[in-house]
């Protein structure tokens, strides 16, 4: 906020000026980046309804990356480069490729830059199948309850699959999880649950824990947990520490292997604009890189020199995350991970959280001057080392006319009923205008 300030003075611009808008994306040094996506027309998602303001042509408001990130205009070469390999070379896609990207490895061309992302080991990430699949597979080995250490620790606001998933496993085990699952609540007329909370519950029950399955950022109200602390408070008590990184990987720099995350699972197409159910990601830290815990086995986990050999009787895994993989990946889901992930190498993972704080802080600022007297009040964390792209809003009111309203001006936002908008202008797309033009059209919208 003092940066945006500080502009502001010195070019003699309010902050709530347009103007100020258009300066600070002048200025921006990620600019060019918007162009490498499509961004929808704000008569289409007005769906062919359009209020009478918007104009002819002109950009939705697109605020939901944290639901499903745009579509780089590189995805469609990606995946025609690889339609056209299958066309022309049947089978031999998996030995032979004109871009050198052989099927037989397709995925290992997104480790690298994963790795960059999550703060990874090259050995610690695999690129897998979908994100709740790859939390019970990672529950297999990390989830080892015995008659004193059975309880999962999750929080009680937590997304649906990863409460779903947790549930499932306990009684997998023959476990009751009314006893067996320990919820996170927030303290009355607090949104957000705090670190001291979070350990306190950990010192007290750890003795009891088997795994601790938190999100990286809690997907209703944007929080960034402070994974390094609560890694570090559940390894003391002996408990196995793992993490749902939905919303927090593309979106907030992670380190993984230095935080000794247990494992990780995300998914890739919300802030990583993979495309709707992309192929997910896992992280498994090299600690865990040679072990003996069970596992769900597949061949493509199995020793890369006896694979294909047929006869091994035995499985033998690839230490590290590889291990972990069942089947060969979908060539045409990983194409247009690759296409975003360059992008995101390209912009730089500092460069665009340094934008996103930038923005997110304008949308803060003008939401508190401009909406609070419609009682509107942020969820989110006013730290910005707690909370990534994503402000939530809480309205007085129930937001599905609300909704409508934004929709025939041309905006998108994500909606959690019955009075929550999910506000997340994304650094590789999303602009200061915008975010000047949302808040001045829901102003008058209430």
């Amino acid at each position: 906020m003092e940066e945006l300030r500080s502009v502001s003075q010195s070019l003699g611009i309010s902050l709530d000026d347009p103007k100020f808008a258009s300066e600070m994306d002048s200025r921006d040094p990620l600019k060019e980046f918007r162009g490498k996506f499509h961004i929808p027309k704000a008569i289409t998602i007005a769906h062919d309804a359009p209020d009478a303001s918007v104009v002819e042509g002109s950009d939705c408001l697109y605020f939901t990356g944290n639901s499903l990130g745009l579509q780089p205009k590189s995805t469609r070469k990606y995946i025609e480069e690889e339609l056209l390999e299958w066309e022309q070379r049947g089978v031999e896609g998996h030995f032979r490729h004109s871009k050198e990207r052989h099927w037989l490895n397709t995925d290992e061309f997104v480790i690298k830059q994963s790795c960059n992302l999550v703060g990874a080991q090259p050995e610690e990430v695999a690129i897998m199948n979908s994100l709740s699949v790859n939390l019970h597979l990672m529950m297999v080995p990390f989830y080892r309850p015995t008659k004193e250490r059975f309880k999962i620790l999750i929080e009680a606001q937590s997304f649906p699959s990863d409460l779903y998933a947790a549930q499932s496993q306990l009684n997998f085990h023959g476990l009751n999880p009314e006893t067996a699952l320990i919820q996170l609540h927030r303290k009355e007329g607090q949104p957000n649950l705090s670190t001291e909370d979070i350990i306190s519950v950990i010192e007290k029950e750890g003795h009891s824990i088997a795994l601790i399955l938190l999100p990286g950022i809690q997907y209703y109200t944007g929080q960034f947990f402070e994974i390094e602390k609560i890694v570090k408070a559940g390894h003391a008590q002996g408990c196995i520490v793992g993490f749902d990184l939905a919303h927090a990987v593309g979106n907030v720099p992670l380190k993984l292997h230095d935080w000794e995350v247990d494992f990780a699972c995300w998914c890739s197409y919300k802030y990583l604009n993979s495309g709707p159910g992309g192929i997910a990601g896992c992280f498994v830290h090299s600690k865990h890189a040679t072990t003996d815990r069970p596992r769900f086995a597949g061949w493509w986990g199995h020793d890369l020199s006896t694979r294909f050999t047929m006869t091994i009787p035995e499985f033998h895994p690839i230490p590290g995350a590889f291990g972990y993989r069942l089947s060969n990946p979908p060539v045409l889901c990983v194409a247009p991970l690759l296409a975003s992930l360059e992008i995101f190498e390209e912009a730089g993972l500092e460069n665009l959280r340094k934008k996103s704080i930038l923005l997110t802080c304008y949308l803060e600022y003008l939401v508190k001057l401009k909406l609070s007297k419609f009682n509107v009040t942020i969820l989110t964390p006013e730290d910005v080392n707690q909370r990534g792209c994503q402000l939530s809003l809480e309205m007085s009111r129930d937001v599905t006319e609300i909704e409508k309203k934004l929709e025939k001006r041309g905006i998108i936002c994500d909606v959690r009923k019955p009075s929550v908008l999910r506000v997340s202008p994304t650094p590789l797309y999303n602009t200061f205008s915008d975010v000047f033009a949302f808040v001045n059209i829901i102003e008058t919208i209430l």
